[in-house]
């Protein structure tokens, strides 16, 4: 750092200066976080999953159904399916969701 002159006037025009300039970084820090966060919203969310098993609770979490990506009536935990493994699950037994109808639209048929 340079060395501050002595004498007040010179300081006060000093700190008088980086005030000004602080707040020219603060304003545009603020800017750049406005901006960050209106894209943001502007990112559309990300497709939803085509197929979501549901599990239950409890040790080794068993399989609940079987629900459509944008299913309302899926729980809270669950993961996305290829439609193959929907398919197998189906088959072995888990149940399909009865409101959005995951197995008709598998082409699976009991």
């Amino acid at each position: 750092m340079s060395e501050l002159p002595p004498d007040l006037l010179r300081l006060r025009t000093i700190v008088t200066y980086l005030r000004y300039e602080l707040g020219r970084a603060e304003r545009a820090l603020t800017a750049a976080e406005e901006q960050q966060a209106a894209a943001a919203r502007r990112r559309p969310p990300p497709d939803a999953p085509a197929w979501v098993i549901e599990h239950g609770i409890g040790a080794g979490r068993p399989p609940v159904s079987i629900h459509a990506g944008d299913c309302w009536d899926r729980g809270k935990r669950w993961r996305p399916l290829s439609p193959e493994e929907a398919r197998r699950a189906l088959s072995e037994g888990v149940k399909a969701c009865i409101h959005c109808r995951p197995d008709t639209a598998l082409g699976v048929i009991d």
